[in-house]
């Protein structure tokens, strides 16, 4: 079964270019699209030298987009403008909220039943975006549209493990809410293999994992975001979603998507991935008074940022 076709929107870029990388290496993959508005062709011919099975074909600009995206199993979107320090996600609103309309735009046209998985940020704007523009074209499934939220459990099972002197492999920390500042909550609680925290460094652990984004964007000085990692988390999220697509029993990620387990209408939690994307919310769990606490104070600003990611998909001709 290991045949998908996954095309990467976005593919030259800081994350695409990893991205397509860690794709090309997999051999769930048999046919890898790349397409950007620069540099494509570059990218392409470098990764088809790459002695996998992937069939690697670049596309370069708007007019090859549809082609790009026939056929295809998986749609991974880390198109966007990367945070600059003192920004916040929230800033890249404009310039990726077009861009995101615009290519899930096509997604709908060209491949309706695609799993589309969007990394550009912020994704607590984004979703509500691309499930706006898939209503629009009259193909919207909610169990097949994925904000990647992967690098907060990957940042938290590599920051839990550290302090505990763990290996890092065999940590598994869920991460619910959004993907952004105080959006972001550990559930500490409920990691695996089971480890305590005095509240204070539990606080500063807390802490570390919502703001991990911008402890890389400030090292980086002005020259972009966390791109490796991100591909990392970006390659490992479509790789569950593949092996679940495949047939895979107990496939388990988090995500940001269309949710009924809070007051909020978008909501991370972990999901069971089956042969037609989400086959089972699992919901928050059983969780610790503080993680109520930040559960309750994350939903301001998640209502406001899918209200404004909404708002924006309305007058988005």
């Amino acid at each position: 079964q290991n045949n998908a076709k996954v095309a990467v929107l976005g593919a030259s870029g800081g994350i695409g270019q990893p991205l397509s990388l860690l794709l090309k290496n997999s051999p769930l993959v048999s046919r890898l699209s790349l397409y950007d508005i620069a540099h494509t062709p570059g990218v392409a011919a470098d990764l088809s030298h790459i002695e996998t099975r992937a069939n690697v074909k670049g596309f370069l600009g708007p007019e090859q987009l549809p082609e790009c995206l026939k056929g295809c199993d998986v749609v991974v979107i880390p198109a966007g403008v990367p945070r600059k320090p003192g920004m916040t996600r929230d800033d890249l609103f404009n310039t990726n909220a077009s861009i995101v309309a615009t290519l899930t735009s096509a997604c709908a046209k060209h491949c309706p039943e695609a799993m589309i998985c969007i990394i550009s940020n912020p994704v607590n704007s984004t979703i509500p975006i691309t499930s706006e523009v898939f209503k629009k074209h009259g193909v919207y499934n909610p169990n097949r549209i994925f904000g990647v939220t992967t690098l907060d459990i990957v940042r938290a099972n590599a920051f839990v493990a550290e302090l505990k002197g763990l290996d890092p492999a065999r940590v598994s920390v869920p991460v619910i809410g959004g993907h952004a500042g105080k959006t972001i909550i550990p559930l500490i609680s409920q990691c695996t293999p089971k480890v305590d925290f005095p509240q204070d460094q539990l606080e500063k652990l807390t802490g570390r994992i919502q703001e991990a984004g911008t402890e890389v964007v400030k090292a980086k000085a002005g020259a972009g975001s966390a791109t490796l990692s991100m591909a990392y988390a970006g390659a490992r999220f479509v790789f569950s979603l593949v092996d679940a697509m495949n047939g895979k029993e107990g496939v388990i990620e988090c995500a940001f998507v269309r949710s009924e387990e809070t007051e909020s209408p978008y909501f991370s939690t972990p999901l069971l991935l089956g042969k037609n994307g989400i086959e089972k919310n699992l919901g928050i769990g059983k969780i610790s008074p503080f993680e109520e606490k930040m559960v309750a104070e994350a939903m301001s600003e998640l209502k406001a940022s899918i209200k404004k990611g909404e708002e924006f998909a309305k007058n988005f001709k």
